[in-house]
């Protein structure tokens, strides 16, 4: 393969940071890798996404101890990912919450997308032996749900579909703050490979409709200004928009993928190249995307074995 595989190559350690966005919200930040949202209610603390493994669980602990000493009661799951959910048991939680669509996905592919993204993202396993299994949810909810933290209201909302088909936003409307997971990033590459192109741009737009003044995005750091978060919004829909127009254009000319890949991969590379995790989302993105225009309105499964086959085909 002529590019390291995936993010192989990624193997520098990233600055956290832990920054306060209220007296209530906090965002866990690591230049690009995937990010923690946190939630402090009157009594309880709650997380959103767990980081990768336990053990890597550990350091989101220490700085929530550093401000503040309330049980961690509940952990959100913003999708599936294993990325995002395999670390949930090092917070001990008395609940872990997601969408019944993605549970639906945890059943389905959980365990094909954990071995997947471990082969993936060696740096972001760190410790993987840690991993007691899947994460799986213990309440589950359809569309909207409210929890109250004593007198702070969250609203855990599925806005539409567009990085998976389960994706939960959370939503503090008191102090207009949101937490997005991978549905927006800001200076990181949106992954696609489970995504809905066409259904993207229209939950991009109710998450603006929400008007939030702050927002946590999947990768990158903490949007502290509406204009902030604009810039996070119009980046992400810019990206997955153009990726699928023009893959589009492609399938239409009647070019097979791999040309398609290498024709968008070209395109787009001069906009947005500079972003976190570019190379390695890009085979990943285009191959989805041309299956979203072709036959496959819903993705595939990825698999640690699929995942080598199309690189060779794309990379190679």
């Amino acid at each position: 393969m002529s590019k390291n595989f995936a993010s192989h190559a990624d193997l520098e350690e990233k600055a956290v940071s832990f920054d306060r966005l209220s007296d209530n919200a906090y965002a866990y930040t690591a230049e690009g890798d995937p990010n923690t949202g946190i939630v402090i209610g009157d009594d309880a603390v709650m997380v959103i996404d767990t980081q990768a493994t336990p053990v890597m669980a550990q350091d989101v602990i220490r700085r929530i101890r550093e401000v503040t000493d309330k049980p961690i009661r509940h952990v959100v799951l913003s999708h599936y990912h294993a990325v995002r959910v395999l670390g949930a048991s090092g917070y001990a939680p008395e609940q872990i919450i997601a969408s019944e669509d993605t549970r639906d996905l945890i059943v389905e592919r959980g365990e094909a997308d954990m071995a997947s993204e471990i082969g993936r993202f060696p740096r972001l396993f760190r410790a993987v032996e840690s991993v007691p299994g899947l994460t799986w949810p213990t309440i589950t909810f359809r569309g909207h749900m409210t929890m109250w933290l004593g007198s702070l209201e969250v609203q855990l909302l599925q806005l539409g579909r567009g990085h998976s088909k389960g994706d939960t936003v959370v939503w503090l409307p008191q102090q207009k703050i949101l937490f997005s997971g991978d549905l927006v990033e800001y200076g990181a590459t949106p992954y696609c490979g489970d995504a809905y192109f066409t259904h993207w741009p229209a939950t991009l737009d109710a998450i603006a409709a929400l008007k939030p003044e702050k927002l946590v995005p999947g990768r990158g750091a903490a949007l502290t200004t509406p204009e902030q978060v604009e810039e996070g919004l119009r980046g992400t829909r810019a990206f997955t928009s153009e990726l699928f127009e023009l893959v589009k254009e492609g399938v239409a000319a009647g070019k097979d993928l791999r040309a398609i890949y290498k024709d968008t991969y070209a395109a787009l590379k001069p906009k947005f190249g500079h972003w976190v995790i570019f190379d390695h989302c890009m085979p990943f993105n285009v191959t989805r995307a041309y299956d979203e225009a072709t036959q496959y309105p819903d993705p595939r499964i990825w698999t640690a074995e699929r995942d080598l086959e199309m690189w060779r085909q794309l990379e190679g």
